[in-house]
C-alpha cells in the first residue's frame, strides 16, 4: 500500500489485524488503498458519518475535509486531497445509481452492517451486483459487531472473516426493573440518580425517541450535572457538544444513534431503557410509522459495552433479569417490516423492478414490493412494467421519499417552488412543535433556532431542485397552501369530520378513523389534509400528529385519483337502499336516491339480505312449519329426491324456491307477504 499506511496511527484495535485485512483484499488481485483511488466508508446515519470522519481526521492531526472528509444530505466537506470519504448509505445508493462503476472509488467499507438498516441492505445488494458485472476490481470490506458473520461472508463471495478484538474493560450488569405501575421514563430517571450516587464518570442513557428524552430531562430537574441530548435531528453543533467532554459531569440522553457507531468520551455508566423505535406499517389502518419495541440481546450487549470503552464500567438495565433470555437474539431487519416504496423506486432505476437477480441478505417481502409498485404507479414514477418514467427518475434523484418528491414536483407547479419546498421540508426534516402545520410553518419562518435554520437550509436545497421551467419557477403567484402539498403527498389521508360526534373524529379517505387532539386548533375544520397520524394502544382511533386545514374543493382536486361515482344498491338495515353515490375513497361526498334501480342488482341485494339475516325474515305459519318438518323427515331417512330444507340449504337455494316472490321485495316488510307454503311446494319432486 501507499499513502495512508505510512501515517502514524495510534494503537487502535484494528491495527492488530490490518495485515490480515490487506492480505484478504489483495487475494482478489488488486492492491488496496492505492494513491489514485478513494476509500468510501458507508455509515447508516448522518450523525455517525460526521463523527467517524471527525475522529479519523483528528487521528491524523488534520481538519475534516483534508485527507478525510464526509458527505451527507445537504452538507459536504471534501477537497482534492481527500482520500477517505465517509458518506451515508442512502447517499452512496444515489451515487451508485448515477455512476454504477464508481470510477473514482477503489474500496467501499460498509460499516455497522449488523444494524440492518434498509438503505444499508439495499446498498450491499447493489454493490455486489456492480462488482459482479462492472467492477470486479472494486474492493468491499464489511464490518459487523454482533451479527453472525457467516451469512455476510457468503454474500461477499465466501470472504474470509477477520476478527478484531478490542481491548474492552469489564462491565458490571445491574438490573433495575420498573416498580409496579411505574412508567419506563420514571424508572430510567430514578436509575440515573442511583448511578450518579454510586459511580463516577458520565452516564450514557438509551431511550427510544425524542419524546422520551424530553420527559426524562424534565424528571431530572435539579440534579447537579449537565443533561444533554443526542439524536439525529439535533443541529450539528449540539451533536458535537454531546460527543465532547464538558467541564462538568454529564448525563447524555441518547437514541439508538450511540449504540455502536459513536464513542461518547467520559462514559463509565450506561442506563438502558431496553426499548427502541423502529419503522412499522399498520396495514389494517394504513398508517406507516414508528413502533416502540423491546431491544434484542445483541443490541443490549452493544449498549452495555459503551460503559467499558475507556475503563471498567457499569450498565443498568431497566428490565427484570428473568426477562433477558426472552429478548430476541438480533434486531429485526428493517427490510422485513418497513414500507418499501422508496426501495422499490431504487430497484426500478437499477433495472430490476422486482429485485430478482440481486444477492440479498434478506429478500424484500413480495407483498411490500407489490404495494410499493402500486404506489409508484399512482405517483407516475413507474410504468405498467415497473420501469422508471422520466418523472420517476427525477423523483429518485431528489433524495426524498417518493410521496414527498411527488408533492414537491406537483406542488411547485401549482403553488411555486418555495411554498412547496417549505411544506416538504417541514414534513421531512423538521421536529414539529405544533399539530397544526400552518402554525408550525409560521414558527419556522420567524424562529432563529438551530431547527429553523436547518429547515431553511433544506428549503433552499429543495426549491433549487424545482426552480426551472415546467416545475414552478414562478408558480401560481407563489401562494402558500400547505394542505395542497400534504394532499399531493398523502391523498389517501384527506379527512372529513364525522357528523354527530362529540369529539373531533375524522374519516380518512383510506377508511381509517383518526381524532384531532385537544388544543390542536384543528378540530373545528370540516376537512383536514393529514400528514402524520399514529396508532395509540388502547384507543379506538388513530391520533392526528400533523395536519393542515383543508376544504372539499381542495380535497376533490388533490385527491382526484380517489374520486368515484357509482350506483350502489345494497341491503342496509333491513331495506334495499338504491343510491347514486359520489365518494372520495371511503368518504361519501354526495348521494341521491335512484328512481329506477337495476332489477337484477336489486334482486342480488335482496338475496344478500336474506343471507345476512336468515329465514326469520319470512313468515312461517303452522302449515309451512309442518310441511317443512315432513320434508326434513323424508330427506333425512330417504335422501334424494327429497330436498334438504335446513336453514343453510334454503338460504343457499333462495333463487330456486323463492322466485318470483323475491322480485317484489324492496324492504323487510315485503318478506311478510311471501307465501312460504307455496314456495316450499315448489321444491317437491
Amino acid at each position: 500500500m501507499t499513502g495512508l499506511d505510512t501515517l502514524a496511527l495510534p494503537e487502535l484495535p484494528v491495527r492488530a489485524v490490518l495485515d490480515d485485512v490487506n492480505t484478504a483484499l489483495r487475494k482478489q488481485g488488486t492492491a488496496v488503498l492505492e494513491a489514485e483511488g478513494t476509500v468510501v466508508v458507508a455509515e447508516p446515519r448522518r450523525l455517525a458519518a460526521r463523527a467517524a470522519a471527525s475522529r479519523m481526521a483528528a487521528l491524523l492531526g488534520e481538519p475534516v475535509g483534508e485527507t478525510v472528509g464526509y458527505s451527507v444530505r445537504g452538507e459536504r466537506r471534501v477537497s482534492s486531497r481527500t482520500r477517505v470519504e465517509v458518506v451515508t448509505s442512502g447517499l452512496l445508493v444515489r451515487r451508485l445509481q448515477n455512476d454504477p462503476e464508481l470510477r473514482r472509488t477503489a474500496v467501499v467499507l460498509l460499516d455497522e452492517c449488523h444494524e440492518r438498516h434498509l438503505d444499508a441492505d439495499l446498498l450491499l445488494a447493489l454493490l455486489l451486483d456492480a462488482r459482479a458485472g462492472l467492477r470486479d476490481d472494486l474492493r468491499l470490506l464489511a464490518t459487523s459487531a454482533t451479527v453472525a458473520s457467516d451469512r455476510l461472508a457468503a454474500l461477499l463471495g465466501d470472504a474470509p472473516v477477520i476478527t478484531a478484538d478490542a481491548a474492552s474493560h469489564p462491565v458490571d450488569i445491574v438490573h433495575r426493573p420498573p416498580d409496579r405501575g411505574e412508567h419506563v421514563e420514571k424508572c430510567v430517571a430514578r436509575t440515573i440518580r442511583t448511578a450518579l450516587s454510586e459511580h463516577d464518570g458520565d452516564v450514557l442513557v438509551f431511550l427510544p425517541g425524542v419524546a422520551e428524552i424530553a420527559r426524562v430531562t424534565e424528571l431530572l430537574g435539579g440534579i447537579d450535572v449537565d443533561v444533554v441530548a443526542l439524536h439525529g435531528r439535533l443541529p450539528t453543533h449540539r451533536q458535537d457538544a454531546a460527543l465532547t467532554p464538558g467541564p462538568r459531569r454529564r448525563v447524555v440522553l441518547s437514541t439508538a444513534v450511540a449504540e455502536s457507531s459513536l464513542t461518547v468520551p467520559g462514559v463509565r455508566v450506561v442506563v438502558d431503557s431496553g426499548l427502541a423505535r423502529v419503522p412499522r406499517v399498520d396495514h389494517r389502518r394504513g398508517l406507516p410509522g414508528l413502533a416502540t419495541v423491546r431491544v434484542s440481546r445483541a443490541v443490549a450487549d452493544q449498549r452495555a459495552g459503551r460503559a467499558g470503552r475507556e475503563a471498567q464500567g457499569t450498565a443498568y438495565r431497566c428490565w427484570p433479569r428473568s426477562e433477558h433470555a426472552s429478548l430476541p437474539a438480533y434486531p429485526e431487519p428493517e427490510i422485513r417490516t418497513a414500507e418499501l416504496s422508496r426501495l422499490t423506486l431504487e430497484l426500478a432505476c437499477w433495472s430490476t423492478p422486482d429485485g430478482s437477480g440481486l444477492a440479498w441478505w434478506d429478500t424484500p417481502p413480495e407483498g411490500a414490493l407489490t404495494a410499493g409498485r402500486k404506489l409508484l404507479r399512482t405517483l407516475g414514477a413507474v410504468d405498467a412494467d415497473g420501469r422508471p418514467t422520466d418523472r420517476g427518475s427525477t423523483m429518485a434523484a431528489m433524495g426524498l421519499h417518493p410521496r414527498l418528491a411527488r408533492a414537491l414536483l406537483d406542488g411547485a407547479a401549482e403553488l411555486g417552488a418555495r411554498p412547496a419546498a417549505e411544506v416538504v421540508a417541514a414534513l421531512d426534516v423538521a421536529s414539529t412543535h405544533h399539530t397544526d402545520l400552518d402554525a408550525e410553518l409560521a414558527r419556522l419562518r420567524r424562529a432563529d433556532d438551530a431547527a429553523a435554520r436547518r429547515w431553511r437550509k433544506e428549503v433552499d436545497r429543495l426549491a433549487a431542485l424545482v426552480s426551472y421551467d415546467g416545475h414552478g419557477g414562478n408558480g401560481a403567484a407563489d401562494r402558500p397552501d400547505s394542505a395542497t402539498v400534504v394532499a399531493l403527498a398523502y391523498p389517501e389521508r384527506l379527512a372529513r369530520r364525522r357528523r354527530n360526534t362529540s369529539s373531533p373524529v375524522y374519516l380518512l379517505a383510506n377508511g381509517t378513523a383518526v381524532e384531532a387532539p385537544p388544543g390542536s386548533g384543528l378540530g373545528d375544520s370540516d376537512w383536514l389534509a393529514v400528514a402524520e397520524a399514529t396508532r395509540e394502544p388502547g384507543r379506538a382511533h388513530g391520533v392526528v400528529r400533523l395536519a393542515a386545514v383543508a376544504d372539499e374543493e381542495l380535497a376533490t382536486h388533490a385527491g382526484a385519483a380517489l374520486l368515484t361515482e357509482d350506483d350502489e344498491i345494497a341491503w342496509v338495515d333491513g331495506d334495499v337502499v338504491a343510491l347514486h353515490v359520489r365518494r372520495l375513497g371511503a368518504i361519501t361526498l354526495a348521494e341521491r336516491p335512484l328512481s329506477e334501480p337495476d332489477p337484477a342488482t336489486v334482486h342480488r341485494a335482496v338475496v344478500d339480505g336474506l343471507r345476512q339475516e336468515g329465514l326469520r325474515l319470512l313468515p312461517w305459519p303452522t302449515e309451512a312449519v309442518r310441511l317443512r318438518q315432513r320434508l326434513a323427515f323424508l330427506h333425512r331417512h330417504l335422501g334424494d329426491p327429497w330436498p334438504d330444507v335446513s336453514d343453510e340449504a334454503l338460504v343457499a337455494r333462495a333463487d330456486d324456491w323463492l322466485v318470483p316472490e323475491l322480485a317484489r321485495v324492496r324492504r323487510r316488510s315485503d318478506f311478510a307477504k311471501i307465501d312460504t307454503v307455496a314456495a316450499l311446494r315448489a321444491l317437491l319432486p
